[in-house]
This record gives C-alpha cells, sequence and structure tokens, in this order.
C-alpha cells in the first residue's frame, strides 16, 4: 500500500481531523525511529499513519480499539507486523509488545500529544519555538498533556533510547511534517 492509498483510506474512515494530524504525526515519528533503528522505514511510516483506523467506529467501546482496525488491515492484506503493532498498541488488550515495531508505536503514539501540547501552549503556537528541553520541564506535570500517558512514553527506553533522546528525535520528526499536522 503506498502512502497516498493509505492517507486515503484513512480519510475515509476517520472524520475528525485533529485525529488525522495525530496518525501524520505518528507516521513522522514512526519513521524517524526506523531510520535509527535500520529498521524498513515504509512500513513503519505504515503502521504510525495507519494506527488508529478504527477510532471512529470504536470510540465509545475503548476495549474494542485497536481489534477491529487490525481485522480491517488483516482483510487487506497489509504485513502480519503491521497487524499486530496496530492491535497491541491498545494496552486495554493486555497483549505483550514483542517486536520492535509493536514497542515503536506504542511510545510514538502518546508522544505526539506531548508535543502537540508544548506547541499549543507557545504563543506562537508553532513546533519550530519549542525544544525538547521545554517538554522535558513540562513532562513531570501532570495538569499538562494529561492525556499523554507517561508510562507508554518512558517505554521508549524498551527500544534502547532515552527519554531525552526520544523525545528530541520525536520533535524533529514533526517538525518536518508541521505543514501537514498544522503547527
Amino acid at each position: 500500500m503506498t502512502r497516498a492509498e493509505a492517507l486515503a483510506l484513512v480519510k475515509s474512515n476517520v472524520t475528525n481531523k485533529n485525529l488525522i494530524k495525530h496518525m501524520v504525526a505518528v507516521e513522522a515519528v514512526m519513521g524517524a525511529l526506523a531510520e535509527r533503528a535500520g529498521e524498513d522505514v515504509s512500513l513503519w511510516q505504515l503502521t504510525g499513519l495507519l494506527h488508529d483506523i478504527d477510532y471512529d467506529q470504536t470510540a465509545a467501546l475503548h476495549g474494542e480499539h485497536s481489534k477491529l482496525g487490525a481485522e480491517m488491515l488483516a482483510e487487506l492484506k497489509l504485513p502480519a507486523g503491521l497487524v499486530q503493532a496496530v492491535l497491541v498498541h491498545n494496552e486495554a488488550h493486555g497483549i505483550p509488545r514483542r517486536t520492535a515495531l509493536d514497542k515503536a508505536l506504542y511510545c510514538s503514539d502518546p508522544v505526539t500529544g506531548l508535543i502537540v501540547a508544548g506547541a499549543l501552549i507557545h504563543p506562537s503556537k508553532k513546533i519550530a519555538s519549542i525544544d525538547a528541553d521545554f517538554l522535558l520541564n513540562r513532562y513531570g506535570e501532570k495538569s499538562f498533556a494529561r492525556g499523554a500517558n507517561r508510562e507508554a512514553i518512558a517505554s521508549c527506553e524498551e527500544l534502547g533510547l532515552t527519554l531525552r533522546e526520544f523525545v528530541s528525535l520525536a520533535l524533529a520528526a514533526m517538525q518536518d511534517v508541521a505543514s501537514e499536522i498544522g503547527l
């Protein structure tokens, strides 16, 4: 599946423009992680872009989120590793994250919320105006980016990254797609 096909699939299944921007942000972070790890960049980006494909259908049923998405993606005959990573990124299922792709998606999903929150509280509302130090200083504040699961973000250590390295990498990746995500 090409990126254009994947984006069309996202737009046909997801109506919330902010959620689509989130999915594009996760795509960017996943691509940067794949590059750093010497993994398949296209596969990792595709996984990030498609990870919340079922959200509109499962928003009221959190326990079903990612199960339906994984089924949808399996029916499209997408790679098994992608399907598995999408399934396990929702910790509500209690499925262990085994592969680097699983672990990367799990920590990339919430870090984008942390970064967006950082950009939105800056007077410019631009992602270019913030840096990793700013985000790490706010990281410990419970009221800041409340929905960004700190435990999931910190699981970047499973990929051999420190929190600082991961936040820096994710921020740079999102800055590269700032116009596409509206920041």
